[in-house]
């Protein structure tokens, strides 16, 4: 194998308010590409996340467990200045619908605009999390619906536990 194609990095970045099924089988998806993926856990300041930063951190620790192919970070700043300093090769950005792809495009092009190297990994998620964002499942939680199939069982627990907490 050629030197270039050792130790592939991605970064993985988003708000994971909370983490769903469907960023798990993103990042089950990113490591079949990938020899790495970083989780960069970003602050949220456009939106009033839920969840801490340290609280999402800490439940996507307990989702993901011990996997040496994974690293869980918190991203503060532009995303292109963090692929530079973790070496990453690419970003992951899933893409659930044709409205995701028309703002991850944007996206990728403004960074590839301050960055000429950046590269964007778009990944469809299994169909049957297609549906799936963080904030559809916060609605649903809010209301005592089922997340059965939506969230790893801790990430329903704690949202179960925080909705109370908030009544």
């Amino acid at each position: 194998m050629e030197e270039t194609l050792k130790n592939k990095i991605a970064v993985y970045p988003g708000s994971f308010d909370p983490i769903t099924n469907g960023h798990v089988d993103l990042i089950e998806r990113g490591l079949r590409i990938f020899d790495r993926v970083i989780i960069a856990v970003a602050p949220s300041l456009n939106k009033s996340p839920f969840f801490t930063l340290e609280e999402r951190v800490d439940l996507i620790r307990k989702v993901i467990g011990q996997n040496p192919r994974i690293e869980i970070d918190v991203i503060d700043g532009l995303l292109v200045a963090y692929i530079k300093k973790k070496k990453a090769a690419a970003v992951i950005r899933g893409l659930r619908a044709v409205s995701d792809f028309e703002y991850e495009f944007q996206l990728a092009l403004m960074n590839r605009k301050m960055d000429p190297n950046f590269e964007a990994v778009f990944l469809m998620p299994s169909e049957r999390y297609t549906y799936l964002s963080s904030s559809i499942i916060k609605e649903v939680a809010k209301f005592g619906g089922s997340l059965k199939d939506m969230v790893p069982a801790v990430v329903e627990k704690e949202l179960k536990k925080k909705m109370n907490k908030e009544r």
